[in-house]
């Protein structure tokens, strides 16, 4: 099957990118979809702003630039937004009760051939695609943020996912730039977040305890173990409230204690201390 039209759900933090990605690299139609206006006109303002870099660092055109926009479809309504699509993209919040709510609306809007993804970055596929009708054709496909920048894609197989799903999630993957990995199985956490959840919280132990500042945890990351960005800027950027959710997820799935989330990560989120997007974690973004 080949792939003209993809839709996007969620204009958000991961949304906006994974749509532009599709537009710009992947030169796709695509329809992003939200359920409100100041979502989607957010998440416009964001691709118009990263393509404005592109274009000052000399890697895009003003008229490559206006492309990629003409490429983009953004809309309030979910129906409009996949019955035409033979790809979807799933972008919602970390929610499992949401993404089966959206995806069962999917599963009865989309054509029969379109293939469905989930950006999920903990939850399981297996669950997700039942909520479908059509398992076969559902698979995970977890970018990375910022989705215009980082490289990786992890593929995600269900119980019941096609190998010819895995094939074209593969060649999509490919033509959006990207370097895919299999996961053979559904597991919580998939590679990156299994390995990554666990750094993430032991640095978030060592402020606990008053080991250590956030600022030096970053830097002996950063020069200790040559890490692009510590650990604590890290969890602002990723939101602290999400990795909440996806520890709490591991530790529900795999009953393994060593996932469990220091008690400083649910105070910062009762205290709405998330990052970037409220402007404190353990960092100050308001400056």
């Amino acid at each position: 099957m080949e792939v003209k039209r993809v839709a996007v759900l969620g204009a958000g933090l991961m949304g906006h990118g994974i749509a532009q990605v599709c537009a710009q690299v992947g030169k796709y139609e695509v329809n992003m979809r939200d359920i409100e206006q100041r979502f989607l006109d957010s998440g416009m303002t964001m691709i118009n702003d990263s393509l404005a870099r592109f274009v000052k660092k000399g890697t895009l055109n003003e008229e490559e630039s206006k492309k990629v926009l003409g490429r983009i479809h953004a809309t309030l309504d979910l129906e409009e937004a996949v019955q035409n699509a033979d790809f979807v993209i799933e972008a919602v919040t970390e929610n499992p009760t949401l993404k089966k709510a959206v995806l069962m609306d999917v599963g009865k809007f989309t054509p029969s051939t379109a293939i469905i993804t989930s950006n999920t970055s903990s939850i399981s596929i297996t669950e997700i695609g039942a909520a479908t009708g059509r398992p076969s054709q559902v698979c995970g496909m977890h970018f990375f943020n910022p989705p215009q920048l980082m490289k990786l894609i992890e593929i995600i197989r269900g119980l019941k996912t096609s190998d010819e799903t895995v094939e074209l999630v593969k060649q999509v993957s490919i033509n959006l730039g990207k370097e895919a990995v299999l996961l053979k199985k559904d597991t919580p956490g998939f590679i990156v977040n299994r390995i990554l959840s666990q750094a993430l919280n032991e640095a978030v132990y060592l402020v606990a305890e008053g080991i250590a500042t956030p600022e030096d945890v970053d830097k002996a990351c950063e020069l200790g173990l040559n890490w692009p960005m510590g650990p604590l800027k890290l969890l602002d950027y990723i939101g602290i409230d999400t990795d909440l959710f996806i520890t709490e997820v591991m530790v529900k799935e795999t009953g393994d204690p060593k996932f469990r989330p220091s008690n400083l990560l649910k105070q910062m989120v009762r205290a709405n201390l998330l990052g970037r997007k409220t402007g404190r974690g353990f960092y100050d973004w308001t400056k």
